[in-house]
């Protein structure tokens, strides 16, 4: 989560509702830790499996109008990107 969620009401919501712990950075704190200039930015899981998702057309601009259809071509894709990432496809 990023500095857009840092309110008393969602941290409320996130620990007694969902019963998660929430890692939110507080407005104005900076990054304490200088980061090593070879190391190369981290990106969140999501937002890189997300851009991953993205090169595939079909699903970034939604063609199919059956939902099943639809499904079916995420999980093609994540097989793909998943066989890719293991070294199956060249």
């Amino acid at each position: 989560m990023d500095k857009g969620y840092d309110s008393a009401a969602v941290k409320n919501m996130v620990e007694n509702v969902f019963d998660y712990i929430p890692h939110v950075r507080t407005r104005g704190e900076e990054k304490k830790s200088k980061r090593n200039s070879r190391q190369r930015a981290r990106r969140w899981v999501v937002e890189r499996t997300h851009s991953w998702m993205n090169r595939f057309r079909a699903i970034l601009v939604r063609w199919d109008k059956k939902l099943s259809n639809n499904i079916a071509g995420l999980h093609l894709a994540c097989a793909y990107i998943t066989f890719k990432r293991a070294g199956v496809f060249g």
